[in-house]
């Protein structure tokens, strides 16, 4: 064997040998997802009283926010944060760090044949496998944000929700919460995507730029906010809703009644908190998750 020959191999197997895994794609996904959240969570609790509180959506965000800082204190608006980490370790980590394998079972292996369709399924399918798996950490996520008075602690609210509901009461709303999911992760990858394409085009940055990336991930969470808006609000519905006094029996039966008791524009309710909250989460989130694929070797998506 010659030497040429034998240094080519040495080059390739370090080639695949620094190409992360999919554990790793996992786990920058995951640190992305974390990182984001901790800055991001206020904007998230005034979100879902908001959603939950007819006296909280007629005060608007502003109003909110002075309410629950006056009441409840400062650390009120991270309420829920440690049940947030595990919940972005687990769904975020899978729907951001699977897109990519996603995008290949698809079939988009050249530029011809990755349409916009193909994007949607693979970022809805991504985002149905994190679901499932974060669905028990949302679950005690929302419960948490939604009380009032002192900070409740995430063993404390698991035991009681256990305690009162078994093991399927962290699968509460696991329908909405999937749905939700696969739109939300639909519009935002396949919108971030074609968005970078089309920046790219128009500007003629890389797709490693920041520019680039930032102009992208903003179009993404705006469209997402107008898509998701509606399961964001039958999922809050469902999963705050007490076991004793069940209002909706499942996501159907949650929109329907919303829209005959209070009308189509309330599952749009809390637009504005969204969008504030989906703008930077995207943003910050897909910023963060191409610097480490860049830092690791990795092209930009």
């Amino acid at each position: 064997m010659s030497f040429s020959t034998t240094q080519r191999k040495q080059q390739v197997l370090a080639t695949a040998a620094g190409q992360p895994s999919l554990l790793q794609q996992i786990g920058m996904a995951g640190c992305a997802a974390v990182i984001t959240v901790t800055f991001i969570h206020p904007i998230d609790v005034v979100k879902t009283r908001i959603q939950i509180s007819s006296q909280y959506g007629a005060l608007g965000m502003s109003g909110t926010t002075k309410k629950i800082m006056a009441a409840e204190g400062v650390s009120a608006l991270w309420k829920g944060v440690n049940a947030a980490w595990l919940r972005e370790a687990s769904y975020t980590s899978l729907r951001l760090g699977l897109y990519e394998p996603c995008k290949v079972l698809f079939g988009c292996t050249t530029p011809e044949n990755t349409t916009f369709l193909k994007k949607f399924a693979a970022g809805s399918a991504a985002g149905a496998l994190g679901s499932l798996a974060g669905n028990p950490f949302d679950v005690l996520k929302t419960k948490m944000m939604a009380s009032e008075g002192a900070v409740p602690s995430i063993s404390t609210t698991a035991k009681e929700l256990m305690a009162s509901q078994g093991i399927k009461g962290f699968y509460r709303g696991i329908d909405s919460n999937v749905a939700r999911a696969m739109v939300l992760n639909g519009t935002k990858m396949a919108c971030y995507d074609t968005a970078k394409g089309i920046v790219v085009e128009t500007t003629g940055l890389p797709k490693s730029s920041l520019v680039v990336q930032f102009l992208a991930a903003t179009t993404a969470g705006f469209f997402m906010t107008c898509t998701v808006s509606p399961f964001d609000m039958i999922r809050t519905r469902l999963m705050n809703q007490p076991n004793d006094a069940r209002v909706y029996n499942n996501a159907v039966d949650c929109f329907v009644k919303i829209v005959k008791n209070e009308g189509v524009a309330t599952l749009w309710r809390g637009f504005i908190p969204i969008w504030s909250r989906f703008a930077p989460t995207t943003t910050i989130q897909l910023v963060i998750f191409e610097q480490l694929r860049g830092f690791m070797g990795m092209k930009a998506l």
